[in-house]
Parts: C-alpha cells; sequence; structure tokens
C-alpha cells in the first residue's frame, strides 16, 4: 500500500487509539492477573482499612490459634516511579502460591490494586518505608491476628518487602522468623549504588539489625541481581553482631524477577531456627553461602555501583 499523507494519519491514529486502549486496561489486567494467580491457590480477596493506607490481602486461613506466613510485595517498578502501580511480574505472589502453609497471606504495596485516592505521591518517591507505612501493615497483622486468632507471622519479604518485614520485626513482639528474597536490607548501600537521594526517615533495617538478631532469620540473594546485588545483603550482615539466628545463600543463577519462583519450595524447605550452618548441611543445587561471595565489602559496592541495570521484563498475565 502506498504510504499517502492520509494513510499514515489514518495509521498513526490508529496506534494512538490502541495504545490508549493498552495503557487504560493494564490496571485491570494486572489485578485479574493477581486474582488468577491467588485463585488457584485457594487464596482469597480482601481489602483491608489500614488507617490512612488501606492495602490488598490475598489470603488462606484454615487454622485458627496457629502462626501464619505473610508475603510482603516488592515495588511495581524501580523504587520512585511506582506510585499506583501494581507489579508487572508480582514476584511474591507467585512465591506465596508455591508456599503450602494453612494460614497464608500475600499483601501488596500501598495502593497497588486499589488505587486509594489517599496514596500520596510521596509513598512511592522517597517515603516507601516511612513510620504511615509501617504502621498500615502493622494494622494489618493486628487485623489477622484478631480475625484469625493467628499466633505469630513468618513473614517472606521481596525486595523492598523485606525492608518492610525487618521493620515490622522491630516494632512487634509476634514476629517468629523473617525470610528475604532480593531484599533491600540496607537501604543505604542501596542508594549508593543506584545514585538515588537516600529514603526518608530512619529506615536502613541495617540500622536495627542489633534488635533483631534473635528473631531467626534466611535471606537469599541472586548472584545475577543487578538490581538488588550481593553488596545490599553484605552491608546489613556486616552491621549485624555474630548470631547464630541469621543465615543467607546466593541462588547463584537467579536475577532480581527471575530463578526464584520454581526454586522456591526447596528454599522454603530449608530449617529456619537459630543453628550454626555447617558443610555437612545439604543445600539446594546452586546455592552457596554469601560470605564466600565478594568478602571484601568496599570493594563490591564499588564495582556494583558501575553495573548498568537492566529494565525489568513484563511478562504477560
Amino acid at each position: 500500500m502506498k504510504k499517502t499523507p492520509s494513510n499514515i494519519l489514518i495509521l498513526s491514529l490508529f496506534i494512538f487509539i490502541l495504545a490508549g486502549c493498552t495503557t487504560n486496561n493494564l490496571p485491570y489486567m494486572k489485578e485479574e492477573t493477581a486474582r488468577r494467580l491467588a485463585s488457584a491457590a485457594w487464596m482469597v480477596e480482601r481489602d483491608v482499612s489500614s488507617g490512612a493506607l488501606p492495602l490488598r490481602v490475598y489470603e488462606r486461613m484454615h487454622e485458627r490459634r496457629k502462626p501464619a506466613n505473610i508475603y510482603i510485595s516488592g515495588e511495581g517498578g524501580a523504587l520512585g516511579v511506582s506510585f499506583n502501580k501494581a507489579p508487572e511480574n508480582p514476584v511474591a505472589l507467585h512465591l506465596a502460591t508455591k508456599d503450602k502453609a494453612d494460614n497464608l497471606a500475600y499483601i501488596a504495596r500501598p495502593c497497588h490494586y486499589i488505587g486509594a485516592e489517599n496514596c500520596a505521591q510521596k509513598y512511592w518517591g522517597g517515603a516507601e518505608y516511612s513510620e504511615d507505612v509501617i504502621n498500615a501493615y502493622s494494622l494489618v497483622l493486628d487485623d489477622m491476628a484478631k480475625r484469625y486468632d493467628i499466633k505469630g507471622f513468618n513473614l517472606i519479604g521481596y525486595s523492598g518487602g523485606a525492608t518492610i518485614a525487618a521493620l515490622l520485626a522491630d516494632k512487634r513482639s509476634d514476629i517468629l522468623s523473617i525470610r528475604s528474597v532480593a531484599g533491600i536490607l540496607d537501604t543505604d548501600t542501596y542508594s549508593a549504588i543506584h545514585e538515588k537521594t537516600a529514603f526518608e526517615g530512619p529506615v536502613n533495617p541495617s540500622l536495627i539489625a542489633v534488635q533483631i538478631k534473635d528473631i531467626p532469620q534466611f535471606h537469599f540473594i541472586g548472584g545475577k541481581d543487578e538490581e538488588v546485588p550481593p553488596a545490599v545483603l553484605h552491608g546489613y550482615l556486616q552491621a549485624t553482631p555474630p548470631s547464630n539466628c541469621i543465615h543467607n545463600l546466593m541462588v547463584q543463577e537467579a536475577t532480581h524477577d527471575k530463578g526464584w519462583v520454581d526454586k522456591w519450595p526447596e528454599l522454603l524447605d530449608l530449617p529456619l531456627t537459630c543453628y550454626m550452618m555447617t558443610e555437612k548441611m545439604t543445600l539446594p543445587a546452586g546455592t552457596e553461602e554469601l560470605k564466600t561471595f565478594e568478602p571484601d565489602f568496599g570493594k563490591a559496592l564499588k564495582k556494583n555501583a558501575k553495573r548498568k541495570i537492566s529494565p525489568e521484563k513484563p511478562v504477560k498475565p
């Protein structure tokens, strides 16, 4: 077909309309993706009014007076640009669907799937881990404890969800354990690597590492993660005094959002208690203790600061 001005105009108009439809439907598509994932794992959708920041929850609670595994979502994209945007690839929800626990819940981030009008831009522009946000999550846990008579929580945080998990553990007395996956556990190091302005307030888990050192913890980091490289976890580990309760593994082939889901049942099955990791312990294939990887933290930080970050690739619902 000959490209006449009128044909070009029609084609441009069609592309514009198609792009507008795609953009308008995208939030619904993300919500539908989350619902389908949760439904397949018998997790029920519920919006919890937690003060100024209501949060979307997908939960499966079958056993009263028992603990619950709580998965806390990561960001919808790069930190600081995820306002009111749910993740295209909800890694934490994917992980939750692999968990066979009787009591289980996934908590989304503020505004995700709900789009509350009072979710200010600041909650994705420096105040991601502010007192308001942590209080909102704590109120959700209070609601679950009361509604289902839950006796303690095992927190599993992905990416920035790990930051929230650590801060909740410092705030509450009913946190039984913490697991992190590609977790931002040293926000200062993370900000330095990405040349970001520091987050608002005293929100760095490394600053409260001493207070939570007696809570059993297992931290998993990806060997090929350029968004949250191993240097970020090193910062947290260096701030933590010697403790038999804190353990870590590097999943060698994992990136920030790839290589976790299929391996999660095996990682989740690792014993989580206050014990000494020994050479006799059988580790999953493709993992190793982080302490053997780039022990020179200063060198690791300098090296990772020069890395070019690859954009996250969206996945089809």
